[in-house]
């Protein structure tokens, strides 16, 4: 039986402002479920469950059984998975079961990104195809019909709590140009006040940040700061 999607629509629908979704990757794993649920009252859209294998990038994290963990914690929760990994043919199967919302590989790792997607949507749930910070947009060009993400590193990928690169920003200005409104373009990597302003200007929709809301002694504080109150979606960023 195939899973059920919980809300389908967050990936897919037209935003009056940007989604913002805390990446599990900074959260206390001894307290994990109870910050998930902390964080989804402090208003996040989503969580966001970063996937490494220790090959395609240098370091090694969760693996389905948190997924369903946080699934548990948070039924009605939209769990977002970035898969960062060689194969990840080998990982749609097992996260769609766990219950991920949307699944996200990368386009430098094996296999047919095509059908990759086609694999992910058979769920019933959202594909989304992401780039390293060395990858350019166009790599992305002949998946704008097909994906419903679009995720754009702006750290390079592996590790938290680094600093923001400048350059994700004309990547995500040239997608905005080419995507629907109903597509999201989503950024990962050094996202806080600042940045987020920058990347809501540019054209970013999806907001992904670990330490700045799981460092913060008031998860809703800070995810509100995230969402630039004078900053429209599609603005050419000027910071």
């Amino acid at each position: 039986m195939k899973p059920q999607p919980r809300a389908e629509s967050l990936f897919r629908r037209a935003l009056k402002g940007p989604l913002v979704g805390p990446s599990i990757l900074s959260a206390d794993f001894g307290r994990l479920g109870a910050q998930v649920k902390s964080v989804l009252r402090g208003g996040a859209d989503f969580i966001h469950i970063d996937i490494m294998d220790g090959h395609f990038v240098g370091n090694l994290s969760m693996g389905p059984a948190v997924c369903a963990a946080v699934r548990r914690a948070a039924p009605r929760a939209f769990l977002d998975v970035h898969l960062m990994v060689t194969d990840p043919g080998l990982f749609i199967d097992p996260f769609a079961h766990a219950g991920a919302d949307n699944i996200t590989f990368h386009v430098e790792a094996k296999g047919s990104p095509r059908a990759l997607l086609r694999r992910i949507h058979a769920y019933g749930i959202c594909g989304g195809v992401a780039i390293r910070p060395q990858t350019p947009w166009r790599s992305l060009e002949g998946l704008l019909a097909h994906a419903d993400l679009f995720l754009v590193m702006s750290v390079n990928p592996g590790f938290g709590g680094q600093a923001f690169l400048p350059s994700a920003l004309p990547k995500v200005r040239a997608l905005r140009a080419r995507v629907s409104r109903h597509q999201r373009i989503e950024l990962d990597g050094g996202i806080n006040a600042d940045t987020a302003r920058r990347c809501v200007g540019a054209g970013g929709d999806a907001l992904v940040a670990g330490n700045f809301v799981f460092s913060s002694s008031n998860y809703a504080k800070a995810i509100q700061s995230l969402r630039p109150a004078t900053t429209k979606l599609g603005l050419r960023d000027r910071g």
